[in-house]
């Protein structure tokens, strides 16, 4: 992609590079927000091979921001955990997902297929009249405005099919255009590596009967030879080796010798019933653009970050990345933000996505490494992990931090275990004033939200009011609401929600991360206001 002279046009829609999950979530959410979005995507249709396989409960939550979940939750299927596995396929260790659901009301691990995510996706755009996708179109160039001058950006397009060309203007671009993202070259970001590259063979492969394996996730902690077997779907299996470039081109060549290596999991299962849908090299790198935005053009999923798969994080962190900046970018275009807002997408989503790209290099070097040290630290590992009965023990919960840095986060100091700035506000089931059972990021709606214990100051009412945000009472389990249909109440119907608030009061985004948290004789909401309000504020109108 070419930088082209600057132009001076009238803002027009957002513009969004590449129809991928993260584009297509990103131009959803911005959708729900009310502003227009048309998307750029340079292939017809989309890529009708599976990629990405996992999504954890967070993640599965944004999904739920622009109604895909109910679709998705249809056709996933929740993973019982991981086992690490020596290279004869002994059991070291199982670590099991014992609870149906996680704290954010979706399986803590979901196993998937992508093309039928992107389908559900794509079905919803087509449902929106603020969003136009444009498929089989390449994006050629790319005008970028001078700096803090809120004019628009311009991109040189072109119609795959007929060869025609023209110039559309955006308020704003969204780089989702994955690792060889022109968009993060175009800004002049440059990629900070964090790990060493590892070449792996990817199989798939659908059958009709299920393989003689157990249904979690393997992890075949063997240096010469690693590997991941995992069930994401009812018929359907991925598995990923690590292999010399020789070793791959020869199976990528070879059914047979494909199928020798699907062996250990495939057992007695008949070769007619194993249909390899795809064989691929990919390279799996650990490394994170130095630089996400320039003004209002901003790089997503892929284009920001690539992580290897070790923790299933790669398409999450890209989903959370829209996640984050829709809401602000909204904001900022709608004229209730100043610009300053978006400073905090990068400040807030760059260190998460480099502590997830450290941890996926660590525990993939402490499951596959021959390194003498990671030898001997993982049979450590697995030997106390035996005495501590820790394969009896679910796996953590998550694998993502808080967010911190930033002015929205700050550096607040609240007790131990209470709601902090930064943190994803949990998910329980509620029950509404009127009897039906729901999720409460469907009852908050899509903007800011007080969720209070108790009542609230005349400071915290103008607060809630000025922000504004909309405010729900939660009320312990057994309670009566106060009228059957007043909406300003909930019933915490299995008292989590009322056990994470801890008797106060939380400010919470539009994303469901705090803003603000009281707590006993704390720094109240109100005081706490004067660290996040400024940015939050509308700008300053023209003088008169």
């Amino acid at each position: 992609m070419t930088l082209l002279p600057g132009e001076r046009r009238a803002p027009g829609p957002v513009a969004v590079i590449g129809a991928g999950p993260v584009g297509l979530v990103a131009a959803l959410l911005l959708a729900r927000y009310g502003v227009p979005c048309e998307v750029f995507e340079r292939h017809e249709a989309p890529y009708p091979l599976p990629r990405a396989v996992h999504m954890d409960d967070e993640v599965v939550r944004i999904l739920q921001a622009v109604g895909a979940a109910e679709s998705f939750a249809a056709r996933s299927r929740p993973a019982l955990g991981m086992q690490l596995v020596d290279s004869r396929h002994r059991v070291l260790a199982r670590f099991l997902r014992d609870a149906p659901t996680g704290a954010h009301g979706y399986p803590q691990a979901n196993m998937f297929d992508q093309p039928e995510l992107e389908d559900t996706l794509r079905d919803l755009l087509e449902q929106h009249p603020l969003i136009r996708l444009h498929g089989n179109t390449e994006v050629l160039g790319l005008t970028l405005p001078p700096p803090a001058t809120g004019r628009p950006a311009a991109l040189h397009v072109k119609n795959l099919a007929n060869g025609a060309e023209r110039t559309v203007h955006a308020a704003a671009v969204l780089g989702c255009d994955g690792a060889t993202s022109p968009t993060r070259r175009a800004i002049g970001s440059r990629s900070q590596v964090l790990g060493t590259p590892q070449h792996w063979f990817v199989v798939d492969v659908r059958c009709p009967v299920p393989l003689p394996a157990w249904d979690g996730v393997h992890q075949v902690c063997d240096p010469a030879r690693p590997a991941s077997y995992m069930r994401i779907g009812e018929d359907r299996y991925r598995w990923e080796f690590r292999l010399t470039d020789q070793e791959a081109e020869a199976a990528v060549a070879d059914r047979a010798r494909t199928l020798r290596l699907l062996a250990p999991w495939t057992g007695p299962v008949p070769e007619r019933h194993l249909d390899v849908v795809r064989t691929a090299r990919y390279t799996f790198r650990a490394q994170v653009a130095d630089r996400w935005r320039h003004d209002r053009v901003f790089l997503l999923g892929d284009a920001a970050h690539l992580t290897p798969p070790f923790i299933g994080q790669g398409l999450g962190a890209g989903l959370r990345d829209a996640h984050n900046l829709a809401w602000k970018l909204a904001r900022v275009l709608n004229g209730h933000s100043s610009e300053a807002l978006l400073d905090t997408y990068e400040s807030e989503r760059r260190p998460h996505a480099v502590h997830l790209v450290r941890t996926a290099v660590l525990i993939g070097g402490a499951m596959t490494s021959g390194h003498p040290a990671a030898r001997i630290a993982r049979r450590a590992g697995l030997a106390i992990g035996r005495r501590a009965r820790l394969p009896a023990r679910a796996v953590p919960a998550t694998v993502s931090p808080a967010l911190r840095g930033g002015t929205l986060v700050g550096r607040t100091r609240v007790p131990t275990r209470s709601p902090r700035p930064g943190e994803l506000a949990p998910q329980p089931p509620i029950r509404t004033s009127d009897g039906r059972l729901a999720r409460l990021d469907d009852l908050l709606g899509e903007g800011f939200a007080l969720l209070t214990c108790r009542p609230l100051t005349p400071g915290e009412d103008r607060l809630a009011r000025a922000v504004p945000a909309r405010i729900l009472t939660v009320l312990p389990p057994g309670a009566a609401c106060p009228g059957a249909e007043n909406t300003s109440y909930a019933i915490d119907t299995t008292g989590a929600l009322g056990s994470w608030l801890r008797g106060g009061a939380v400010l919470l985004r539009p994303d469901r991360v705090v803003l603000a948290a009281q707590h006993g004789a704390g720094e109240s909401l109100v005081e706490s206001a004067h660290a996040w309000a400024q940015v939050l504020a509308s700008p300053p109108g023209p003088a008169a």
